[in-house]
C-alpha cells in the first residue's frame, strides 16, 4: 500500500512510479489530514515544485485532504520558502509542498509544516501509522486559491532589504523554483543581475539542482569570472538552500557563507547565540565567539534546527548544506531567496570582494562533506560503534549527532544520514597532511564494521 520507506527523517521522499504514485498521494493526504483533524486543527496551505509528476500529485493529495474534513488553500507551483511564507501570512494550521529538494528528476516528495515547523522524526512516523491503521478522519473540505502570495512575498522581501550601492550579480537558478523570484527581487533592489537557468524545469536539463557541490557550480562560476561580476548565487530545486561563488569563481562551502551573514548578524545583536550543524568548521565556531557570539553545535537536519531554535530562542542558525535559518528581520525559517537578498546586502556595505571577507581567518584544509555507502538498517550501528571506540580511547568526542572527533590540530565527523544509504564523513586539520591522516585514522575504524 506505502512503501514505509519513504517516510524519512524529514520529509517524504522517492522515486516516482515506485515508491510514489497517485494512489499514495491520495492516501498520504488523507493521513496528514487526519492527523491534523487529531489535532482539532484543519487549514492547510499547499503548493508543489515544478516536477513533471507534482500537478498529478497535488491534486490527489489535496483530495485526500477534502475529504478528511480540512480546508486546504492551494498557492500552486512554487518555491518552498513562498509556502512557508503563506502559513505565516495567512495564518494556516499547517502546510504541505510536494518536492524532492534537490534530489533528481525521478524522485518526487512532500514536506509536511504543523504552523512553521516541521512534521518529522517520531510525528512523521505518526502519520504513517495512520495510513497503515486505515482508519481515517471523515468530513467535507473546502479548497480556496490564493494568487497573490508571490507579490505579497517579493514585496515583503524587497522592503526588508536596503542596498548601500548596486551589485553585480548571476543568479543560477539551477531550473528550479527560486529562479522567478531571486532576480526579480534584487533587480528591485537595484542590483545588475545576469539570470543562468532561472525557468523552472522539473527534468534538470542543465545541472543537478544542488548549489553545494562543486560541480554543478561549474557554469555559474565560469560566467562569474567571463562577466567580471562580483558574485554569483545559486539555489537549490525548492529554493530553501544557498550557494555562492566569489568573484573569483570559487565556491564557499554552506559554514562559510554561515559565517559571512554570522558577523553581519553579531554587529546588530552582540552576545547573542548562533546554531551550526556538527559538519561546521572550527573557524566558525571559533569566529563567533571572537565577534562576540554564543557557538552552539547542534544536529545536523533542518526540522532538527528549526525545532532548536524554537527550544531555545534563537534566532539565527545554519548548516553545512546551505539552509540558513534567520528570525532576526525576518520569519525564522530556511529561505534561500531571501538569505541570497541578505548576502548581497552585507556585499552592498563595503566595496571589498567576496574572496576578501573571510581572508583573517586561520588558514585551515578541509574536504567537503563526503558519503561512504552503507545500507540504512546498519548505518546507525556503525556510527554507534565507532563514536565508542573513539571514547574507549579516549579521545574528545561529541555524539550529539553521531561522532565529531576533536584532536589539538583538527577534527573528524562520521554520522548516518537521515535521508540516504550512506555515512557522511567529513574532515579538518591545520595541514593537509594532518587532514588526510584523521581521514585514515576515521576511516580505517568504518571499515572494521561496515
Amino acid at each position: 500500500m506505502i512503501n514505509a520507506q519513504i517516510f524519512r527523517q524529514y520529509d517524504i521522499r522517492g522515486i516516482v512510479g515506485d515508491d510514489l504514485t497517485e494512489e499514495s498521494l491520495y492516501l498520504i493526504g488523507k493521513g496528514y489530514g487526519t492527523y491534523m483533524r487529531n489535532k482539532g486543527l484543519k487549514s492547510i496551505a499547499i503548493g508543489g515544485d515544478a516536477r513533471p509528476s507534482t500537478p498529478a500529485f497535488l491534486a490527489e493529495f489535496i483530495k485526500g485532504l477534502l475529504e478528511t474534513g480540512c480546508d486546504v488553500i492551494d498557492i500552486g507551483i512554487t518555491a518552498t520558502p513562498i509556502l512557508y511564507f503563506s502559513i505565516w501570512k495567512l495564518k494556516t494550521d499547517g502546510g504541505a509542498m510536494i518536492t524532492a529538494s534537490h534530489n533528481p528528476s525521478q524522485y518526487n516528495g512532500i514536506k509536511l509544516n504543523l504552523g512553521l515547523g516541521s512534521v518529522y522524526a517520531e510525528e512523521l512516523q505518526n502519520v504513517l501509522k495512520i495510513i497503515q491503521n486505515g482508519v481515517y478522519a471523515a468530513g467535507v473540505g473546502s479548497l480556496s486559491h490564493y494568487d497573490t502570495i508571490v507579490e505579497e512575498y517579493t514585496d515583503y522581501i524587497v522592503k526588508n532589504i536596503k542596498l548601500d550601492r548596486p551589485v553585480k550579480v548571476i543568479v543560477d537558478g539551477g531550473n528550479g523554483m527560486g529562479g522567478p523570484y531571486l532576480p526579480r527581487i534584487l533587480t528591485e533592489l537595484g542590483c545588475e543581475v545576469i539570470e543562468m537557468y532561472c525557468e523552472p524545469d522539473g527534468t534538470f536539463p542543465n545541472h543537478h539542482p544542488d548549489p553545494t557541490v562543486e560541480k554543478n557550480m561549474e557554469d555559474l562560476s565560469r560566467a562569474v569570472i567571463d562577466a567580471e561580476y562580483e558574485v554569483g548565487l545559486g539555489m537549490d530545486g525548492d529554493a530553501d538552500r544557498i550557494g555562492v561563488v566569489d568573484e573569483k569563481g570559487k565556491m564557499l562551502y554552506g559554514d562559510q557563507i554561515l559565517n559571512i551573514l554570522a558577523r553581519d548578524y553579531l554587529k546588530a545583536n552582540p552576545g547573542k547565540s548562533i546554531i551550526a550543524d556538527v559538519k561546521c568548521s572550527k573557524n566558525l565556531y571559533d569566529d563567533i565567539r571572537k565577534h562576540g557570539g554564543v557557538p552552539i553545535m547542534y544536529k545536523t537536519g533542518h526540522a532538527n534546527i528549526k525545532m532548536r531554535m524554537k527550544e531555545i530562542g534563537v534566532e539565527f542558525a545554519g548548516e553545512m548544506s546551505g539552509h540558513v535559518f534567520l528570525g532576526d528581520r525576518y520569519l525564522g525559517f530556511d529561505d534561500a531567496i531571501y538569505v541570497c537578498a541578505r548576502f548581497v546586502e552585507i556585499m552592498s556595505h563595503t566595496s571589498a570582494p567576496v574572496s576578501t571577507f573571510l581572508a583573517d581567518q586561520p588558514k585551515v584544509y578541509n574536504t567537503p562533506e563526503m558519503h561512504i555507502a552503507c545500507a540504512d538498517d546498519r548505518k546507525f550501528a556503525v556510527v554507534d560503534k565507532v563514536c565508542q571506540e573513539f571514547k574507549d580511547e579516549k579521545y574528545d568526542v561529541n555524539d550529539i549527532d553521531g561522532a565529531r572527533i576533536t584532536f589539538d590540530d583538527g577534527w573528524g565527523l562520521v554520522r548516518a544520514s537521515n535521508t540516504t544509504p550512506v555515512l557522511v564523513v567529513r574532515y579538518e586539520a591545520l595541514s593537509e597532511a594532518r587532514m588526510l591522516e584523521i581521514k585514515e585514522l576515521v576511516e580505517s575504524k568504518i571499515n572494521k564494521y561496515i
